[in-house]
């Protein structure tokens, strides 16, 4: 019954008090987050408290750079089920630098990473170097593989996290990144139960001995052990974030080396988010450690990765150009290499063709991720019997494809990864019309989207010296020629530099494992556009690189040889 004015007062009263018990409480609460993070990181870190601990009773003193993670990743956090995944507190360096991270689709910064150069590089590997004894000679096989089913795991039920981290950073579909997260988990799981095998650390086989006593005798035992290489450099690009980083990766731990990973500049988050899951899965500090620097100081991260003496294999995945460098890098120290590097992948259409399977095939290797893939098919070779079918129907397909930003559900094809790499593709494609190419879908920029998105695009009537047809595009762009006989496709899909992959579609097995046998490349689909597997070998041959990841093959990278002879 008191008067109104006196009633307003007394609320205002009560929940001035009440503000500042709760937020007393909240104080004496967070001061004991750090204790409880460390004993359950993953039910605690995704909780509310994480927000509390980074903002107000950290026990360390907050660094520029640590503040600038918090403030810019925010809004990302908060579309993440899991926002811990996005912490960065941990992570300094000696002038608080950070670097930006964009949106490739609208350009919004989504993060301040802190940069890491060249000294900080030197300090990981050596690091590594330490975690190697323990990592390496104090756990078995068993121990390995189940660590990385637990990483699997982790990243299973973060799925939807990282896919959203991926497709914010990188542009991809969100479907396409939900796809990849799974991809990657492959590997984890693939390696974990190749960890076992004959084939990984302390496997070997036995010889028998070609040495003899004086009296004629068999002499002793020869024997073959694999060992652990040692710290392994792994290199990764932006446009498959998650699987590059799992293909190399997993191998490397299977076979008890310690890593030091190197992420694209332009898709650093996905990396952190999964280094973040395998330490919770329980894989010892400092047996994966990720660098992050920036455009500038990535050369320097290179050099110190290649020239590194404690670094015995480098895996680069990226371009032929970098990797050339990289290689003649490594070659003072003679370390072990590992290239998957560019390719320029034909796509044949054999007058037999299914042509409903053909189309399926192309729209499927050429549109994935933009066509920003090395295994992407560029040039497209159909014989002059169904060169009219087909383009047709390639054509109709490819109108329909829906282009937008990642995150869209419609979304078919996203934004290229930058302004710049949009107008390598744009400058290609109005070289090509300009020498008399016609575009049949596409051809131009989708402007109206952003400076990033270019329209899916078939050309016909291309010169074959043109730059769209004999250099890798990187973007939604496909070439097409038409030719008379299987010779001549198979001289024209050879003529190439480069040998990663390879596509053709025909209904004849004797022409399956005859072009197959003759294409000059490391992988071949047959009536297929999406091939990759982790039970599958990848690599290239000529310019595209040397070695192979996935399958059993993949560990041998990280595995040295040993030959004993005990005469006993």
């Amino acid at each position: 019954h008191l008067p109104a004015p006196d009633l307003v007062k007394k609320v205002m009263h009560g929940w001035s008090l009440l503000l500042l018990v709760g937020f007393i409480w909240g104080c004496i609460i967070s001061s004991f987050v750090p204790l409880l993070v460390r004993a359950r990181p993953k039910r605690i870190a995704a909780g509310s408290f994480w927000t509390v601990k980074m903002l107000f009773l950290h026990h360390q003193p907050f660094r520029a750079s640590a503040l600038a993670a918090v403030r810019t990743a925010r809004s990302l956090t908060t579309s993440l089920k899991n926002p811990s995944l996005l912490d960065f507190s941990d992570r300094s360096n000696k002038d608080d630098s950070t670097f930006e991270v964009l949106n490739p689709a609208n350009g919004d910064v989504i993060a301040h990473i802190p940069v890491m150069g060249g000294d900080n590089a030197r300090v990981a590997i050596e690091q590594s170097h330490v975690a190697l004894q323990r990592w390496r000679d104090s756990t078995t096989g068993i121990q390995r593989g189940n660590l990385l089913r637990t990483w699997s795991q982790l990243m299973n039920e973060n799925a939807r996290d990282l896919a959203t981290i991926m497709t914010l950073e990188s542009g991809k579909p969100l479907k396409e990144s939900l796809g990849e997260v799974a991809y990657a988990r492959s590997f984890l799981d693939f390696y974990a139960g190749e960890a076992l095998r004959p084939t990984s650390a302390g496997g070997g086989f036995l010889v028998p001995t070609t040495f003899k006593k004086p009296n004629g005798k068999p002499k002793g035992q020869m024997m073959a052990i694999q060992q652990a290489i040692g710290v392994v450099g792994v290199i990764t690009p932006w446009n498959f974030p998650a699987a590059m980083i799992a293909r190399n990766v997993a191998p490397a731990l299977a076979a008890g080396c310690t890593t030091v990973v190197k992420p694209s500049e332009l898709t650093p988050l996905t990396a952190l988010a999964m280094e973040k899951l395998a330490l919770e899965a329980g894989i010892p500090e400092d047996v994966i450690q990720v660098i992050t620097p920036d455009t500038a100081s990535t050369p320097g991260v290179g050099t110190e990765i290649c020239s590194n003496s404690i670094i015995k294999q480098v895996s680069f995945t990226g371009s032929t150009a970098v990797g050339k460098k990289l290689t003649q890098q490594c070659s003072a120290t003679m370390k072990r290499v590992s290239m998957e590097l560019g390719g320029n992948a034909p796509f044949i259409v054999f007058a037999d063709a299914d042509i409903d399977q053909a189309v399926e095939a192309a729209m499927g290797s050429k549109f994935r991720n933009a066509g920003q893939t090395c295994v992407c098919a560029d040039r497209f070779l159909v014989h002059e019997s169904v060169f009219s079918e087909f383009v047709d129907r390639f054509a109709t397909r490819t109108a329909s494809l829906v282009v937008g930003p990642g995150m869209d559900k419609s979304t078919d094809v996203g934004p290229l990864i930058a302004a710049e790499a949009c107008s390598r593709v744009a400058e290609k494609v109005q070289e090509a019309l300009e020498n008399g190419a016609s575009a049949l879908v596409g051809g131009t920029r989708a402007e109206h989207l952003g400076p990033n998105f270019f329209q899916p695009t078939i050309l016909t009537n291309v010169s074959m010296s043109s730059r769209i047809w004999s250099e890798e595009t990187f973007g939604p762009v496909a070439a097409v020629c038409s030719f008379s006989d299987d010779e001549e496709a198979m001289r024209i899909a050879n003529d190439s530099p480069v040998g990663l992959a390879a596509y053709f579609c025909t209904e004849s097995l004797t022409r399956a494992f005859e072009v197959s046998r003759r294409l000059e490349c490391g992988l071949v689909g047959v009536n297929e556009g999406v091939i990759s597997s982790s039970s599958a070998p990848f690599g290239g041959v000529k310019e595209s690189g040397m070695g192979r990841e996935g399958s059993p093959i993949g560990i041998s990278e990280y595995l040295e040889t040993k030959y004993v002879f005990m005469n006993v």
